[in-house]
């Protein structure tokens, strides 16, 4: 296979996050290979983000649809064969890319897959006999995929997206001035690593009394969207944009952000891939799992106390709260949030 004028298969199918953390390795790649054609598969929601990268399409999976199942996994593989695929960067590792995998032997193209760690995690995590260290970050874990197919390239700060412009009802709902705009996304997937909403309120109440910032409410779901929506209203600065805008429009708006306040979950990652500076408040998760947003300083990192709660993390992902650690958010001061912010803001 001649790395110059190869065509990757690239597989990541889930969940946000993860998917938006290929953004910033694929900008890299095809710079340093900019003949190289890049396939990626993934779910139809996702399509936008790579919008801005050259040679690198999206073949979209119907999970639901034509490629469920064993069988339509084959279909899946026929479809992807005609293609012309040279080789396979599977940076996900479960079970639909694994069967895939096995249909790609017949062909003898090459396959790399994603290496979890699944090891040192669980030793990061673990109770008792914790071994608390910085392990590879995922978006290093997925230039190793690559490598492993035989393209060599680094990643720097310098590989993410540009600004993109707004259309008319994106800047009605942002608000067309001169004040500064605060993304603020304040959900998470597993309770573990989300921030207390009383706690997130005094924020909001903080930044909007100073009448210098727009701040913008991002999230998803019936229940989130209409909390955000009641949040919205009782503030004079604040606009809810769940539930307002297509993911596209989204994207748009996070790309002009002056600041993105996420939790460790999706909405920081799709900051990050712009480069827009993101402070992210972790729970019982931790920066050292490998999930960090993308290029961004470590005391953009607003952490628990350690001391008290020293068994962080105690789980990768924020589905695992021992007893005792139900509160660990609560040790966050609202201020200390506010300070990293407006240090960020000016």
């Amino acid at each position: 296979m001649s790395t110059s004028k190869a065509h990757i298969l690239v597989i990541r199918l889930s969940a946000m996050g993860d998917v938006a953390m290929t953004v910033p390795v694929l900008k890299a790649l095809t710079k340093a290979y900019p003949n190289t054609k890049v396939t990626v598969l993934t779910r139809a929601f996702f399509t936008p983000f790579f919008t801005q990268l050259p040679n690198v399409s999206v073949k979209v999976i119907a999970l639901n649809g034509e490629h469920k199942g064993v069988f339509g996994l084959r279909k899946l593989y026929s479809e992807l064969k005609k293609e012309g695929i040279d080789a396979v960067a599977d940076l996900h590792n479960v079970l639909r890319s694994n069967i895939l995998k096995q249909f790609f032997k017949f062909s003898k193209i090459p396959f790399e897959q994603i290496d979890k760690g699944r090891d040192e995690k669980k030793a990061l995590t673990s109770w008792k006999n914790k071994v608390f260290k910085a392990l590879t970050t995922t978006h290093q874990r997925y230039v190793n995929v690559f490598e492993s197919l035989g393209f060599s390239f680094s990643l720097s700060a310098e590989d993410i997206l540009v600004r993109e412009s707004l259309d008319t009802p994106t800047n009605q709902l942002a608000g067309i001035n001169t004040k500064k705009w605060i993304g603020i996304a304040p959900f998470a997937q597993h309770e573990g690593k989300e921030y207390s909403y009383d706690l997130m309120l005094q924020i909001i109440d903080e930044l909007n009394k100073k009448n210098e910032y727009r701040i913008l409410l991002f999230g998803g779901g019936k229940k989130e969207t209409q909390l955000l929506q009641n949040t919205a209203q009782k503030f004079k600065h604040v606009a809810c944009v769940a539930g307002e805008l297509t993911i596209r429009q989204e994207l748009d708006l996070i790309s002009n952000l002056d600041v993105m306040l996420s939790m460790d979950s999706g909405n920081g990652h799709l900051a990050a891939m712009y480069g827009i500076p993101v402070v992210t408040i972790w729970g019982v998760t931790h920066p050292y799992a490998g999930f960090a947003p993308f290029a961004q300083p470590e005391a953009n990192n607003i952490l628990p106390d350690l001391v008290v709660y020293d068994k962080i993390p105690t789980s990768i992902y924020g589905n695992k709260v021992p007893d005792g650690y139900e509160n660990v958010m609560q040790s966050i001061l609202p201020e200390t949030v506010l300070e990293r912010i407006i240090d960020i803001i000016g």
